[in-house]
């Protein structure tokens, strides 16, 4: 039997500039499921994305799927793309091991906590202010440099990745310091900056967690646990009952620390090298 991937409208140039189609799976021609294949919206066109990926359940455990992304993967290289990409569900066990077997590696994982209503203490001796102005001058240009490397380690290439950096500040921060609904703030310990947090509570149902940083110096001394019940306070506080972020694949000492702390997986990004 031949799995073909069958074009179901012409290809979309969208307007946040990605470009996607939708495709119907055919065994010997016979409709059994759909793919949707795109370009990144945040990584641009050198990275596809596998957005849907859906096989009939009578056709499933029968390697349609399989085939399918391989062809996807085709299509991808057509369009000159040299990474591709996907976001899987945390309780989605068989999409998992399906990109899994292809090739595709964890990148990044997002996580969630339900909070309470009680705002946590920080330990004793630990204080947060807001950020000055001069100290987010200096974090921005720091955080710009760092989020793009991040990026470029994982085999986004390097204009991609920049330009990554630069749209989410751009989109993210259009008032800088100010931008409605970002709050940022520095740790101190015993009177020393040790550490800053970037928390949007833009959201009405959910604080996020985009950057939590502590000073080189100061890490391994809990600084990085007292950050994150910062967050929480802060969440609470502005009255939002979940708390997000990101975290890298191969952080261990974050992955430990959000575990510990009850967060959960939601979501699991998977990416693949195309050669």
């Amino acid at each position: 039997m031949t799995t073909t991937l069958r074009p179901l409208e012409p290809l979309r140039q969208n307007p946040d500039g990605t470009r996607s189609r939708r495709y119907q799976v055919c065994v010997n021609s016979r409709p059994v499921g759909e793919i949707h294949l795109g370009t990144s919206p945040s990584l641009g066109d050198s990275v596809a994305r596998v957005s849907e990926l859906r096989i009939a359940e009578s056709d499933r455990r029968r390697g349609r799927g399989t085939v399918a992304a391989l062809a996807a993967e085709e299509v991808a290289r057509s369009w000159g793309c040299t990474q591709i990409e996907t976001v899987v569900p945390a309780s989605a066990d068989g999409a998992l091991r399906l990109f899994g077997a292809l090739g595709y590696t964890l990148r990044n994982r997002r996580m969630e906590k339900r909070l309470g209503t009680t705002p946590p203490a920080l330990p004793p001796g630990s204080s947060a202010r807001p950020m000055t102005g001069a100290e987010f001058d200096a974090w921005q240009e720091r955080e710009f440099d760092d989020f793009a490397r991040m990026w470029i380690e994982r085999g986004v290439p390097e204009a991609a990745a920049y330009a990554k950096a630069r749209g989410d500040h751009e989109r993210l921060l259009p008032h800088g310091l100010t931008t409605d609904g970002m709050l940022f703030s520095v740790l101190e310990h015993e009177g020393a900056g040790v550490g800053t947090l970037w928390l949007s509570v833009r959201d009405p149902e959910e604080a996020f967690v985009f950057d939590v940083q502590t000073g080189a110096a100061h890490r391994g001394r809990g600084h990085g646990r007292t950050l994150m019940l910062l967050a929480e306070r802060q969440a609470i506080e502005a009255r939002r009952p979940v708390l997000g972020l990101n975290v890298f694949a191969g952080n261990t000492p974050a992955e430990r620390l959000y575990e510990s702390l009850g967060y959960e997986t939601t979501e699991r990004s998977l990416s693949k090298p195309l050669l």
